[in-house]
């Protein structure tokens, strides 16, 4: 077996060193700084996000929720962000496909807005894909709360295999809280293969205890940021597997801890721009 030194380098063999990057690429770099640029240009989120709340780091949630600049390199890219557009596609297909189907899934209200809610004075916010009223009979009890996501294949089989609470304790955490302040006791999660169109549909039952955790925790969160505090890292070390994918896990492991007091403070200024 070869092994190529040059891997993720940019040199190509056959290509002259001085040669430009061949055509896809440079197109590819035009489309992801354009999406990077319109994220750029929108306004930042003045509340903390229902969907996030099931994060099982809290400090995490404090750096998103004061927008701390990510680690350098960790910054978001326009892949991820056609990834997340796409997204949205196998969502629009979905609802179609139910509608076929018979359900009476609605995205949105009268006034042609998402559903949605908002608590702890506008903080706290949720905005839902949709709620399905009605439909054949398959042993639910309408209306139920709708949650779609589209995964690549590996996390779809995963989820399928061990269930959304194992496997997406995130999403799950959701659709909990959308749950509670939607005033619906239970939830359709569809989760859609990208690579085979799979379908994979879970019934998701409300759990009033979990729901009233989750509101703490984010509760706590929004106290912290207001109090510019870090609440306690979920992990005891720098190499724990959420760590390691962790946007923040630089600046996280490098803030001087106070003794062991469980909560810490930070500084919530942008590090200076560097040349």
């Amino acid at each position: 077996m070869l092994v190529d030194l040059n891997h993720r380098s940019g040199f190509v063999y056959g290509r002259a060193a001085d040669a430009p990057p061949p055509l896809g690429a440079r197109i590819n770099t035009l489309l992801d700084d354009a999406l990077v640029a319109e994220r750029a240009g929108q306004r930042p989120r003045d509340y903390l996000g229902a969907s996030r709340i099931g994060e099982p780091c809290a400090r995490r949630l404090v750096y998103e929720v004061t927008h701390t600049p990510p680690d350098p390199g960790k910054e978001i890219e326009g892949r991820s962000l056609r990834i997340f557009a796409a997204g949205h596609v196998f969502e629009d297909l979905s609802i179609r496909w139910l509608r076929l189907a018979g359900f009476d899934l609605r995205t949105q209200t009268r006034e042609g807005g998402q559903f949605g809610f908002e608590t702890a004075g506008g903080r706290i916010r949720g905005h839902v894909d949709g709620v399905i009223v009605a439909g054949p009979e398959v042993g639910i009890a309408w209306p139920v709360l709708w949650e779609h996501k589209a995964l690549k294949a590996s996390s779809w089989s995963d989820t399928a295999k061990k269930g959304v609470r194992l496997s997406k304790p995130v999403y799950f955490g959701q659709m909990q809280i959308y749950m509670a302040y939607m005033g619906l006791g239970s939830a359709l999660f569809t989760a859609l293969n990208k690579d085979s169109c799979e379908l994979y549909q879970e019934h998701v039952h409300f759990e009033p205890a979990t729901a009233q955790e989750l509101s703490d925790k984010a509760v706590a969160v929004l106290r912290a940021a207001d109090a510019g505090e870090l609440l306690p890292r979920i992990a005891t070390r720098p190499d724990f597997y959420l760590c390691r994918f962790c946007p923040f896990s630089a600046r996280c492991w490098g803030e001087p801890r106070l003794g062991n007091a469980p909560v810490e403070r930070f500084s919530g200024e942008r590090p200076e721009a560097t040349a």
